[in-house]
């Protein structure tokens, strides 16, 4: 076929159709904030402590039942031990009193064999307080959001191939309803195992719907309207999606009720089905010329222009024709791409790690966790609005040792702050998120610029492959604060200041031609920062940013 873009520029950039396809798109990815960090109310661990049976006990016996220990220098209650009750009842029955007449230390301590007592100052019921995932039980509380992204791995294995077998809006339909489906069906979970099973579920759907919605809308729109639908639209309103999360948990505090009224908004898309058309870029790659020109004739009409009366001409197309094809192991044969494609495993590992640890994490931090996790989201808008300015006129790597340094200094930063000032800390905590969530929406176009076109679909697809490993380990990464509440944040920071230091690493790409094979990547400058203007680089333009995000299928 001749060039898709200059045959269907008689449409051009923002008409109706543009416009429908565009807001549309970009609606239907705020459910996945939702989705996505849900589990950080539904898993949330209220306080809590050995429940102590109605009884025979006096008042001073039942508040003293409860050992205390100290916690990161802090003297609280034991989470998963009591005094033996049986022992306890008989000084009691005898009018003896704790710190009085016994030494209450020397009295056996039994687990909470009677189960827990879960405070509901903050949350009226969570999956933990449902299923006393605590003490012994207590690794099940990470591994929830891990099965989660267990999903989101599987369903970025297979929702590229899926979308290019049988088309982007049947796939992004069907996904939005199993997203949907499934996080109402968790309502009716009777065992964490269920729960659990339902909640993978809800992964393979979520990034499958996310990530269909991405290529079809970047498919069909063009220009600088395509450039900025997939580097700032959808980013944006999946950030939209996530701070409307902690508003519906702050008046809805039932992890069932919550779960209802997030499947709720699916319904919402049924009759998107018929404003958004199917990618006519992948009809004419099935060969389905008669369907594509339908659609663009129906675009025109919506957009009222003329559409001229042959829209598509067959052609012979020789660069198609080549027999050499690549895959993941193209990744690491030759040495420089090797070294390129390590360092970035590191980056995007680290960046995920940090940006799902540090979101999760918001219900442990001082203060409110529904304001906690509000400033968490709210701080990735301007977070994506930085990254779409640098990607215009900042040098890649520059802009990626900037945020990357940045988010280590304040995590590590989080650490010497005053402890009579937790608000401090808070505020460091977020200034890292804020790095860490710029630095993720520049690797996407970093990442495509540094590899040739031969393999740059399978570059982008494995550097985000490995992203997932790092979503998945997040979880426990933030579990480390029990044994010393410094360690997650120093293990990010240091993650994050080693990456930083290996993308310096990394060639540059601003405004240099998009390498389009193997030979031309190892001619790339690697040991300089310059970049030449656009007047001596036609290639550069930011236009071919879109080449890039349109073959990022994650």
């Amino acid at each position: 076929m001749v060039d898709y873009d200059e045959t269907t520029a008689f449409l051009g950039v923002w008409g109706q159709f543009q416009q429908i396809v565009f807001f549309v798109l970009c609606f239907s990815t705020i459910p996945n904030g939702f989705s996505a960090f849900s589990v950080i109310f539904l898993a949330a661990a209220p306080p809590h402590h050995c429940l102590v049976p109605e009884g025979n006990l006096s008042e001073a016996w039942r508040a003293a039942i409860i050992p205390s220990q100290v916690v990161n220098g802090q003297a609280e209650q034991s989470m998963c031990s009591r005094y033996r009750l049986d022992v306890v009842k008989n000084y009691s029955a005898h009018g003896q009193v704790p710190g009085v007449d016994v030494n209450v230390t020397d009295i056996e301590q039994e687990p909470c064999v009677d189960g827990w007592s879960y405070s509901t100052d903050i949350y009226q019921s969570t999956i933990v307080t449902e299923f006393d995932l605590v003490c012994g039980q207590r690794w099940k509380e990470s591994f929830t959001s891990s099965v989660y992204f267990l999903g989101v791995l599987c369903g970025s294995f297979f929702s590229g191939q899926l979308s290019d077998w049988c088309g982007r809006k049947p796939v992004l339909f069907m996904t939005m309803m199993i997203q949907t489906v499934f996080t109402f069906v968790q309502v009716f979970s009777t065992s964490w195992e269920m729960f659990s099973v339902f909640f993978f579920i809800v992964g393979l759907g979520q990034i499958s719907n996310y990530v269909a919605a991405f290529v079809l809308g970047a498919e069909i729109l063009s220009g600088s309207v395509r450039v900025l639908y997939s580097s700032l639209g959808v980013c944006l309103c999946f950030a939209i999606g996530y701070m409307m999360l902690p508003l519906i948990a702050f008046y809805i505090r039932d992890w069932r009720k919550l779960l209802v009224t997030l499947s709720v908004p699916g319904l919402i898309y049924i009759p998107l089905w018929w404003l958004i058309p199917e990618s006519p870029r992948w009809l004419l790659s099935q060969g389905r010329v008669k369907e594509a020109e339908a659609i663009l004739r129906d675009a025109a009409r919506r957009n009222k222009v003329i559409a001229p009366e042959i829209i598509f001409v067959e052609v012979e197309d020789e660069s198609s024709k080549t027999t050499e094809k690549y895959n993941f192991l193209d990744l690491l044969k030759v040495a420089k791409i090797r070294y390129v494609t390590l360092i970035l495993f590191l980056v995007w590992m680290t960046l995920s790690m940090g940006y799902f640890g540090l979101s999760l994490n918001t219900s442990r931090l001082y203060g409110d966790p529904y304001v906690n996790c509000f400033i968490s989201a709210a701080i990735e808008v301007p977070a994506y609005l930085i990254s779409w300015l640098s990607v215009h006129f900042l040098p890649r790597r520059l802009s990626c040792v900037v945020s990357m340094t940045l988010a280590g200094a304040a995590l590590y930063s989080v650490q010497i702050a005053p402890a009579d000032l937790p608000a401090a800390s808070r505020a460091l905590e977020m200034l890292g998120k804020f790095g860490i969530a710029t630095g993720t929406a520049q690797m996407f176009v970093f990442t495509g610029e540094l590899y040739p076109t031969v393999i740059r679909n399978t570059a982008v697809g494995a550097c985000a492959m490995v992203s997932r490993v790092g979503s998945i380990i997040a979880p426990y990464l933030i579990h480390l604060s029990v044994f010393n509440a410094a360690l997650p944040h120093m293990l990010m920071g240091s993650l994050c200041i080693l990456s930083g230091a290996a993308a310096i690493l990394l060639p540059e790409s601003f405004r240099k031609p998009l390498p389009q094979t193997i030979d031309q990547m190892h001619q790339m400058e690697w040991n300089t920062c310059s970049c030449h203007s656009k007047e001596e680089d036609p290639c550069g333009d930011i236009e071919n940013i879109n080449t890039v995000v349109l073959e990022v299928k994650l």
